[in-house]
């Protein structure tokens, strides 16, 4: 269908709101965060096309009017595209660091992670700030720039030992150091899948992974953890960076997880 069309990420309920209407007349009025992405950034001129996608599977195409409001190509309630969910839904937690988050949220949003979970752990890095709404855009900008069509839901902070004692349905794999005989992930993930068989990873339990902070887990989170079910892990020989453990380890995850889909990426509009 020509070059890749560029792509804005808009929410459900607008869409919905749309096919409640019309379908003859499906006109998006854009936000001013909105116009002056496609205006200031991307120079976008009436009657130029680009992609919208909701962030739960649906892309639609639309048309920029004179107005400077979007014409949808196809009937709200009929998008040009319907992706079904990634199964198993991948989940990144990490401690939040000090400094490197905003990559990590990125990368991770790239990477295909389906749930993102900030951590404040015990030996975390003093001070560490949580700027969710930052984040929520960092988030939202990856989405659109990495042509997904499912929007990762970015959690609210959690204390770490308490978010870790929770039950753990599902496959939830802990990346640790400083432990003789760890299994690599990958191994233990290996191990796991086939020991439980082809439903260990269903849609509803998934695939977690917890990655610590640089001073690595207290003692107390790691046990609280392992009670509710998180499996220790290592992620090789040498001590990672937080950052570059969340990658390292979610790259391992979401290569899995594309191997046993056997799944490959359908051409963008």
């Amino acid at each position: 269908m020509g070059r890749e069309l560029r792509r804005l990420l808009i929410t459900p309920e607008r869409i919905a709101a749309l096919a409640a209407g019309d379908p003859g007349q499906a006109r998006l009025a854009l936000e001013p965060p909105e116009r002056h992405y496609l205006e200031r950034v991307l120079r976008y001129r009436p009657g130029d096309r680009l992609a919208l996608v909701d962030g739960i599977g649906g892309l639609w195409t639309a048309v920029l009017d004179p107005e400077r409001i979007l014409r949808l190509e196809q009937d709200p309630g009929a998008p040009l595209l319907r992706e079904a969910p990634p199964v198993p839904p991948l989940e990144l937690a990490m401690a939040v660091p000090r400094r490197e988050a905003d990559l990590v949220w990125r990368m991770a949003t790239e990477l295909g992670a389906d749930r993102l979970q900030p951590l404040l752990a015990e030996r975390g890095a003093p001070g560490e700030r949580c700027p969710i709404e930052r984040w929520q855009g960092i988030v939202r900008e990856a989405t659109e720039q990495c042509e997904r069509l499912w929007h990762p839901v970015l959690e609210s902070p959690r204390p770490a030992g308490e978010w870790l004692s929770r039950p753990s349905p599902g496959i939830a794999l802990l990346a640790t150091t400083r432990r003789e005989g760890l299994p690599l992930c990958s191994q233990r993930l290996r191990e796991l899948v086939e020991g439980a068989g082809a439903d260990a990873t269903d849609r509803a339990a998934g695939l977690r992974l917890a990655i610590g902070p640089e001073g690595g887990w207290s003692t107390r989170e790691e046990e609280r953890a392992e009670a509710a079910g998180w499996q220790p892990v290592s992620l090789g020989p040498t001590i990672l960076r937080t950052a570059t453990a969340a990658v390292a380890g979610l790259a391992l995850l979401a290569d899995w997880r594309a191997l046993r889909s056997a799944s490959c990426r359908r051409p963008s509009p």
